[in-house]
């Protein structure tokens, strides 16, 4: 099933995970007492130690250690930073004269409405939720890209946390470069487990790659995210980006992140477990998760509003989707937090039914 998305259908129904001072202003709750589980950020963060103060003090330089300390993480050299991967969202879309251009629904919002700004034709794959049963999403796209100027993925997607193969990605790819077509894959939940990127070190033609620090890294605060791409698409994102883009103090911590893989390693094993963990208690309360990956998970059930009211007066916030009725769930920081979580949807769920 495909359809033409409208911007008008886009704004009416849309907001952002992490409103957090919205739900204490709404709930009269102190802001110290709320557990965020809105963003699908990774609530142990890298460490932040000292930054000098010299790098407070100069203006940024791009030939510091960001871009070759990203390109042996990413394992690519095509690479540009942006100040953060929602940057490259909104640009991207006015590289290109007016396209037709797939998007699987639900998804990240902001992907569709900056094509459907630029007045782009925005096609609509819808995913059929069941259970991450993704045969019926590929023959609607197999049935159509090559109608398609661009085809968008989030891989793995954001909320659904459906992953595609490589194998798949690149079969799409191929059938795009013949018409001259381009692939973006948006990457942004795929640091932990890298076994599906696109990125290598030679990078397909017609490929746009996104990759962002805020999600597995927890430094959604420093606005830093890479785009990979051939130069003609970087140097254009790069022109209108303008100098400085990201901030000196941003590039060192973003540069000591990509180098650190003592952290990195034992990082993914730890969200690992806890998403694992997270489906458990989500399960044990009839929450059955819909879909997932290792920084969340996402719950379908009609009873989605009902839900984050209470829990919202409970002071737990989530990221509540309407379209399908929908809940998604990040991790808990701690044991403290899996407690607040836990006794709170205990209390919730008791006498609800959950289909």
């Amino acid at each position: 099933m495909n359809t033409i998305i409208n911007i008008k259908e886009l704004n009416e129904s849309h907001c952002h995970g992490g409103q957090l001072n919205s739900a204490v202003n709404k709930y009269n709750i102190p802001k110290s007492e709320w557990l965020d589980l809105s963003t699908g950020i990774n609530p142990n963060s890298y460490p932040i130690s000292d930054i000098p103060v010299s790098v407070w003090h100069r203006l940024p330089e791009n030939d510091d250690d960001l871009l070759r300390n990203a390109a042996n993480y990413y394992q690519c050299k095509s690479v540009i930073a942006v100040a953060g991967s929602q940057v490259a969202i909104q640009l991207i879309p006015s590289l290109f004269s007016k396209a037709t251009v797939g998007l699987i629904q639900p998804g990240y919002y902001e992907h569709a409405k900056h094509w459907a700004e630029h007045n782009h034709t925005v096609v609509k794959f819808q995913h059929k939720l069941s259970h991450n049963n993704n045969f019926s999403l590929i023959d609607d796209i197999n049935k159509k890209i090559n109608t398609l100027d661009v085809l968008v993925i989030i891989n793995p997607n954001n909320p659904t946390g459906v992953c595609f193969n490589k194998q798949q990605l690149i079969q799409w790819h191929e059938i795009l470069i013949k018409r001259n077509a381009y692939l973006i894959i948006d990457e942004a939940f795929m640091d932990t487990d890298q076994s599906n990127t696109l990125l290598s070190a030679e990078l397909l033609p017609n490929l746009i790659v996104l990759r962002s620090l805020g999600k597995f890294f927890g430094l959604a605060g420093i606005r830093v995210g890479f785009v990979f791409s051939n130069k003609k698409i970087l140097d254009k994102i790069s022109k209108l980006q303008g100098p400085w883009p990201i901030s000196g103090p941003s590039r060192w911590l973003a540069s000591k992140a990509l180098a650190d893989t003592s952290w990195q390693n034992i990082t993914r094993i730890n969200l690992y477990e806890n998403s694992k963990k997270l489906k458990s208690l989500l399960s044990h309360h009839n929450l059955i998760p819909s879909g997932g990956s290792n920084l969340f998970q996402w719950v379908k059930t009609e009873h989605a509003e009902l839900i984050f009211n209470k829990l919202n007066q409970n002071a737990i916030l989530t990221r509540l989707f309407k379209n399908p009725s929908s809940l998604r769930f990040g991790l808990p920081k701690n044991e403290l937090q899996w407690k607040k979580l836990d006794d709170s949807l205990e209390r919730i769920c008791v006498n609800l039914i959950i289909e």
